[in-house]
């Protein structure tokens, strides 16, 4: 069936109607955005950090990329990443890629594959680990999310698993809860390195799944496990919805 030229003429100048609302409206919340969020990072100690509220191709969003701070120290980086997350309107926020600490990787091939199999790498004689019978972490494990954190960053855009495990001993459905608010808390610890919020899924499976080879009572079941299962291209938007993020 033929659609007549005068629907498809309505068609298209609907849509030219809300693009030009979009950026109407967009520009003065970006603009507003972008003041609150310099104002954010200077108090947290980020003086020359900027929010930079647009893709690569113009177009407006409200999940930020953070620019400048290289000389920023890791927990610093992070305090200001928070503070600009913190931002009333502002969703997940990132750094931009710093080309100086990835020489050894300048061709991003396999973005999803990279970065799970570097993840891998760094758990697989070291566990995240929490104060006991708690989702309280220790101290002693913030270094290595620093380097869990840089591991994930390429591979900004796709949707990241963290799965939390617990052994066997006590109620399943406190294993449960306790494996979940595990994960809560490695993923709140990633937003505040600079992991987009909504590039985070955290699921608690209890004792389910012990690691092979493993009674299911074994303490060293108890772990977080991280798993890229949807890459996906940042995609340009006009601006997203106010409630997103």
């Amino acid at each position: 069936m033929r659609i007549p030229p005068l629907i498809l003429a309505g068609a298209a100048a609907c849509g030219a109607l809300a693009f030009a609302s979009l950026t109407a409206h967009g520009q003065p919340l970006i603009a507003a955005l972008e003041a609150r969020t310099a104002q954010a990072a200077a108090a947290a100690g980020g003086a020359g950090v900027a929010a930079q509220f647009r893709t690569a191709n113009g177009w407006l969003t409200r999940h930020p990329v953070l620019t400048g701070g290289r000389t920023l120290a890791p927990t610093q980086r992070s305090r200001v990443a928070a503070a600009v997350a913190a931002v009333p309107g502002v969703g997940g926020v990132q750094w931009a890629p710093d080309p100086a600490r990835r020489q050894d990787s300048a061709a991003p091939s396999g973005g999803a594959m990279h970065c799970q199999r570097d993840v891998d790498g760094i758990l697989k004689t070291r566990t995240i680990r929490f104060a006991e019978a708690s989702a309280a972490l220790d101290p002693v494990s913030e270094g290595l999310l620093d380097e869990v954190a840089a591991a994930l960053r390429p591979c900004a855009g796709s949707i990241i698993a963290i799965t939390g495990h617990t052994d066997a001993q006590g109620l399943e459905d406190a294993n449960v809860a306790l494996s979940l608010d595990r994960a809560r808390t490695v993923r709140e610890a990633l937003v505040r390195r600079g992991i987009a919020r909504s590039d985070l899924r955290a699921r608690g499976l209890g004792s389910a799944t012990p690691v092979d080879g493993l009674e299911a009572d074994d303490p060293a079941n108890r772990r977080i496990e991280f798993s890229v299962v949807s890459p996906v291209s940042l995609r340009p938007t006009l601006i997203d919805t106010p409630g997103a993020g």
